[in-house]
């Protein structure tokens, strides 16, 4: 039996600078909460698809798992709660302002 589908937000990194960012209805942030969420699995890998076509601004596209609340989507997945920090060698960028 397949696997229900669960929200999901697609995410990548930028091609010139590194950030992890994450697709919105019309473009992409660096903040998660402003994130599209897909709560629908068709529309999901449309979504990927389109994000894939960007080669121009993004690299590594893929769809990661999250949980919506009040205050936008979090992640479910230890990865992409590390990812969303930054870097962990040291306090700087994002961790610096947690």
């Amino acid at each position: 039996m397949p696997r229900a589908f669960t929200p999901k937000v697609v995410t990548a990194n930028h091609l010139l600078e590194g950030d992890v960012i994450y697709q919105t209805n019309d473009g992409w942030t660096r903040d998660l909460a402003q994130a599209e969420v897909l709560d629908d699995e068709a529309y999901a890998d449309l979504r990927l698809l389109e994000a894939t076509q960007q080669r121009d601004v993004i690299v590594g596209a893929y769809l990661a798992d999250v949980e919506p609340t009040d205050a936008g989507p979090k992640p479910t997945h230890f990865r992409e709660a590390f990812r969303m920090r930054g870097p962990s060698n040291y306090s700087h960028g994002k961790q610096a302002e947690l």
